[in-house]
Formats: C-alpha cells, sequence, structure tokens
C-alpha cells in the first residue's frame, strides 16, 4: 500500500496519526506550514514537507502519489490564544481547498478529524450551545468548525470520499493503544469513555485501510472500561 499525507502532522492528532501510519507499515507525508518549526518530526518513513491546507495548489501538490489524506489542522491551541486572528471561515476553506485539491491529485479518500461541540448531547442540543459542558469562550472556533462540516457535507457525492471522525468524549493525550473503538452517531451520550489519541488514529487508519464511512460524519468513542483497563495492563507490564 501507497502512503499517506497528514496535514497538520505536527498536532497531537497529526503526530498520533504519523506514528499509527509507521506502525502499519506505511510511508507518511507530513505537511506543516514551516518545516524547520517541526524538524523532530522527521524519522525512517516520513517526509516533512510544506504545505497550505488553506491552498487548493498546495494540497494538490503534497497530495500527489499518495492513497488518502488526513486533515488534522486546527488554527486554534486554545483559549489563551484568543480569537483576534481566528478567521470564522477557515474550516469552510479548508473544505474547498481538501475537495478540489484532491480531486485534481486523483486522491479519493480524505479522513478529518473534528470537534466534539458540534455533536448533540442527550437534550439533542449540540454540546456547544450548552455553557455547563462547553466554554461560551470557545463557541467561535467551534462556529468555524461546524461551518467547515457543512461545506464538506454540501459536496454531496464529489469525487473525494469523505468522513469525519469527531471525538465523543475527551481526548487522552498519554492514555494506551488498545486498537479498539467504537463508532457512534450524531450524539454524545452521558457515560461515554474518552478516546486516547492512539486509539483516534487507529480509527483514522482503519478507515482509510479499509473505509466503511462514506461521506459522513460520526462520533468515536474509546473501549469499554473493562478493554482499557486491559491495556493500560498491558502496559504497564512491557
Amino acid at each position: 500500500m501507497a502512503g499517506i499525507v497528514v496535514l497538520g502532522a505536527g498536532g497531537r492528532a497529526g503526530r498520533a496519526v504519523t506514528a499509527e501510519a509507521r506502525r502499519r507499515g506505511l510511508t507518511v507525508t507530513a505537511a506543516v506550514r514551516d518545516p524547520e518549526r517541526y524538524a523532530g518530526l522527521g524519522a525512517p518513513g516520513v517526509t516533512v514537507v510544506r504545505g497550505d491546507v488553506l491552498d487548493r495548489r498546495s494540497v494538490e501538490d503534497v497530495a500527489g502519489g499518495h492513497i488518502a489524506a488526513v486533515q488534522a489542522v486546527s488554527p486554534f491551541s486554545g483559549p489563551e490564544q484568543g480569537f483576534a486572528t481566528l478567521d470564522p471561515a477557515f474550516f469552510v476553506k479548508a473544505a474547498d481547498a481538501l475537495l478540489d485539491g484532491l480531486a485534481d491529485a486523483r486522491v479519493r479518500r480524505l479522513v478529518a478529524v473534528g470537534l466534539f461541540a458540534n455533536l448533540l448531547g442527550p437534550d439533542g442540543r449540540p454540546v456547544m450551545d450548552d455553557p455547563t459542558a462547553f466554554p461560551p469562550e470557545i463557541r467561535p472556533f467551534a462556529l468555524a468548525h461546524t461551518a467547515g462540516l457543512a461545506r464538506l457535507r454540501k459536496a454531496g457525492n464529489g469525487d473525494v470520499d469523505w468522513v469525519m471522525l469527531t471525538p465523543g468524549g475527551g481526548l487522552e493525550a498519554d492514555g494506551p493503544r488498545t486498537g479498539r473503538h467504537r463508532f457512534g452517531d450524531e450524539r454524545m451520550p452521558d457515560g461515554i469513555p474518552g478516546l486516547s489519541y492512539a486509539d483516534l488514529a487507529a480509527a483514522v487508519l482503519d478507515e482509510i485501510e479499509k473505509p466503511t464511512l462514506h461521506r459522513t460524519r460520526v462520533s468515536v468513542y474509546g473501549p469499554r472500561r473493562k478493554e482499557k483497563e486491559k491495556a493500560q495492563e498491558n502496559a504497564k507490564a512491557t
């Protein structure tokens, strides 16, 4: 199998996807806006390149020759960053550039990492509409992300077969890789365990190697508690 391109390879999700791809024997083109800032990404099987998810031609250039692309770019690092520089159309522009650039490069599969804020809570409202569940100060970012999802949906049955995997709970930076995950729908039920970045990455690669979801957005959850505890015990033993 040929390699994949990861746009946003310098972030936590991008790094996890890159590591999982290497684990499976795939080569990775790690696309970042400033390669000099991410010299540490380079590794056997990983090529770090300059890439701009907002630029159709850049997407085409970095994606050519790959079997799939992963969109893990985020312009927002946290509340401390503020929103003075946030472009509310960022994810819409990214969706347009990806759909057009990947089609031009003849890369048919796109897996995007979603944002739990626009999943539906137990009451049927988007999580971002509940101030007790989602910080109101981050709402502009959530709205921008939601607009990007809407743009992907608007594309319908276009040339690019996309799927957005949305973590349905907290993402755990140091959580174990169990290799197990569950897909849900648009809702985020109570009591669902969090998901490690490693298991999110496994879900992404599964949908690249053996696609089961097409032109849709789904939630993705971690393994059941007993499975997770067993994975943690195995990790400690090694």
